[in-house]
């Protein structure tokens, strides 16, 4: 029998694709180890950016740690000899081994509670404008303006305060005070212009652009859904501010207050610059006073005996852990409404 010739292979477009579907399954064996190699190259990356980020936050705690450990050791001396009386007590004599801290956490404390009854109501104020009030053209000039005043330095403020705030405190608003109110005793008492008022003020104006700023944050975060059900049930702007938004955003607020007194409990120079530096407890705000930060910037270069160098330390030991509790608090009250706004908004 003949035998037919075998077919001669063409180059139709139908053959071309069985060709190439044929070759298919060895492109995609040589592309499957390129794929595992990329999968494993992510992965590392992951594991190294996983531990440097771990490595940052314990670096960062360890920092903490140390700065405690550090306190708690150089203060030690003074911790042995007086105990909790050192926080009590209002001598300070220190040439003679016998001193208190109680003056300086009175002067502290009384400086802050100034400095908050005089910026919140402008904080908050100023945050409402910002948010609910302002033209669209100009919020963000006067947001940065805001903002500008957090970043100037503290001793800017505390010279600024000397030239222009003591004596304009010395001038008009010190007699007025007295005159009006003297019978409280608050406000009696020779006329200095520097004193605990003086540095009440000084740190209200330090504090303002942060808790303005904290302020807005938390504002802004109310959904508005609670401001446009406020004003079709009715409600004037000052009503629906006062229920709606004022009233969901209370506890960010607090948090950016507290935050603002941990930043007042902590200021140094702007206030030993006006505050009078002297270790008594005074009910009048005009009369001179000191803080706990205030005295160790001013005396720690003349720390000469080693009760005087670690009582020193021990104030800088109850101060650090007064703001870190203030801190924590703030951050809590802080997170407390920014994680619950979702939730809420929800419902």
């Amino acid at each position: 029998m003949q035998t037919m010739p075998e077919p001669v292979p063409s180059d139709t477009p139908g053959d071309t694709q069985a060709h190439k579907t044929a070759d298919m399954p060895r492109r995609e064996l040589a592309v499957v180890p390129k794929r595992r190699l990329e999968m494993q190259e992510h992965v590392w990356a992951d594991k190294i950016f996983r531990s440097l980020m771990v490595l940052c936050a314990v670096a960062l705690l360890a920092i903490v740690g140390l700065i405690v450990a550090e306190l708690i050791k150089e203060s030690q001396l003074s911790i042995s000899k007086f105990g909790f009386r050192f926080l009590v007590k209002q001598i300070w004599d220190p040439v003679n081994e016998d001193v208190g801290a109680l003056p300086f956490i009175y002067g502290t404390v009384v400086s802050a509670i100034v400095a908050l009854i005089i910026a919140v109501p402008l904080s908050v104020g100023t945050a409402l404008f910002l948010t609910e009030l302002c033209p669209q053209r100009i919020r963000g000039t006067l947001s940065l303006l805001v903002e500008l005043l957090a970043a100037i330095p503290s001793v800017i403020y505390g010279l600024w305060g000397i030239f222009v705030l003591a004596p304009f405190l010395r001038a008009y608003v010190e007699p007025f005070l007295a005159k009006y109110f003297g019978w409280t005793g608050f406000f009696s008492g020779p006329k200095y212009g520097y004193g605990m008022l003086a540095a009440g003020v000084i740190l209200a104006i330090m504090v303002l652009p942060l808790i303005a700023s904290r302020t807005r944050e938390v504002i802004s975060a109310v959904p508005r859904v609670q401001r446009e059900a406020a004003l079709a049930l009715g409600a004037t702007k000052w009503e629906m501010l006062r229920m709606a938004v004022l009233r969901n955003a209370r506890p960010g607020i607090l948090g950016a207050v507290i935050l603002g007194l941990g930043r007042a409990l902590g200021e140094t120079m702007a206030v030993t610059m006006l505050i009078g530096n002297r270790a008594e407890i005074s009910r009048s705000l005009f009369a001179p006073g000191n803080t706990l930060a205030s005295v160790i910037a001013g005396e720690f270069t003349e720390a000469v005996g080693n009760i005087y160098l670690s009582s020193l330390v021990e104030m800088a030991l109850v101060l650090f852990v007064l703001t870190l509790i203030v801190n924590a608090l703030a951050g809590l009250l802080v997170w407390s409404i920014t994680r619950g706004m979702p939730s809420r908004a929800l419902a």
